[in-house]
């Protein structure tokens, strides 16, 4: 009886939440801490390192607006932050540091569509942004601890189908150095192995979504090092951003769906220009108003405006200004068998809305209160290409 009651509470403090969004100062996380809510009520009780068990809330996504929780470190440790959704809820869980800038995303690790996150926090003031994986309405269980605290989520399997990762580095098929690319199965290769001569940053991909592949890196001693799903779909990836000493590491692969699907590794140095772009490619950041992103200029919305988009899975940008505050509707309307993805932010790149299926249907609908200023519009197709188009109304309070 104490969960339930606890968790009730917990709730109840959720929907409290929305109604008085204003308990966290607007400047946290690069003001991703907007109407964020401290983990434990205030900022006194929300310090991880001195916290002597586990925080959780309940969090509310509505109208793809995400809930965002706050918490403090007063000296440097071992974090975990996870998401449970409630009945079918996937949630996708973001940690920001003091300015703003990402820590990591995690979309399945906690396992059964939960995320789970681990790492080292210097002391800071941080962010746990919390989004639905599809857009809609969710509610979901988050806590935050350190790693001794009970977790909240079981996690996924660090050991690959194809055998245990003690002694891996030792039988795994050497995979070559940078530039490799190799492919077989999880039933037939479990483990790849490579070695670098000098410190270098790497990438490492893992690509088939009918195996829905889950990568993993030890190091040559079999220490986990990280680990990733669905960074691109369900595909995988891993940006070793802080060079690796020289050695030799080993790469575990599980397989969530079809163990027998040939998945395709490849190992590259690790390019940070290439990275932001692909987050721009991807909706996840908001490019940049230099030109150096191709980003149409809508002009001044006065009321309405409609603009007809031939869609890929690479986000095609559009900027709208408005001139007084108010509320804008964006919608992305798909043709035929199109389905619609959609973001909006504003000009210093803090998300406004993100949504894929509105209602019942596949097309995507994002609304948010908006004072004057820029505002960046991205959207793509799900998957394929098709006609999208994307229809965007501006109201004024009245007067």
């Amino acid at each position: 009886m104490t969960v339930i009651h606890r968790r009730s509470a917990a709730f109840a403090a959720a929907l409290f939440g929305l109604a008085t969004p204003a308990l966290a100062q607007d400047a946290l996380c690069g003001g991703a801490g907007s109407g964020g809510r401290w983990i434990a009520g205030d900022e006194a009780a929300s310090d991880i390192a001195t916290a002597p068990t586990y925080q959780e809330q309940m969090a509310v996504v509505l109208g793809g607006i995400q809930s965002v929780s706050l918490f403090t470190l007063s000296e440097g440790a071992e974090i975990r932050v996870e998401a449970e959704g409630r009945g079918a809820g996937d949630p996708v869980i973001d940690l920001l540091n003091a300015d703003g800038s990402m820590i990591l995303s995690d979309d399945d690790s906690g396992g059964n569509a939960a995320a789970r996150a681990e790492t080292y926090l210097d002391p800071g003031t941080y962010c746990m942004a919390l989004r639905s994986y599809d857009g809609g309405p969710m509610t979901a269980f988050v806590r935050i601890g350190r790693v001794e605290h009970e977790p909240l989520t079981d996690g996924i399997s660090t050991e690959p189908t194809g055998g245990a990762a003690d002694g891996a580095c030792d039988t795994a098929a050497p995979m070559g150095g940078l530039g490799s690319v190799v492919s077989a199965s999880i039933n037939e290769t479990p483990f790849w192995s490579f070695s670098l001569d000098a410190p270098t940053a790497i990438s490492i991909t893992a690509e088939n979504e009918a195996a829905d592949p889950v990568l993993t890196l030890y190091d040559a001693d079999q220490n986990y090092l990280d680990e990733n799903d669905d960074y691109d779909g369900l595909n995988s990836r891993l940006d070793m951003s802080e060079p690796l000493q020289p050695g030799t590491y080993c790469i575990g692969l599980d397989a969530l769906s079809d163990a027998d699907a040939p998945i395709t590794v490849s190992l590259t140095e690790y390019d940070p220009e290439a990275a932001l772009l692909a987050l721009y490619a991807r909706g996840e950041a908001a490019p940049p108003l230099d030109g150096t992103i191709p980003v149409t200029d809508l002009g001044v919305l006065q009321s309405r405006a409609r603009q007809d988009v031939q869609a890929t899975t690479t986000i095609t940008w559009f900027s709208v200004d408005i001139e007084e505050a108010g509320l804008i509707l964006v919608e992305a309307i798909g043709a035929a068998n199109s389905d619609p993805w959609l973001v909006v932010y504003d000009d210093l790149g803090r998300e406004v809305g993100q949504n894929d299926d509105s209602g019942d249907g596949l097309d995507s609908l994002v609304t948010a209160r908006v004072e004057r200023g820029t505002y960046i519009v991205g959207v793509k197709q799900y998957e394929g290409q098709g006609l999208i188009r994307l229809l965007m109304e501006r109201y004024v309070r009245a007067q």
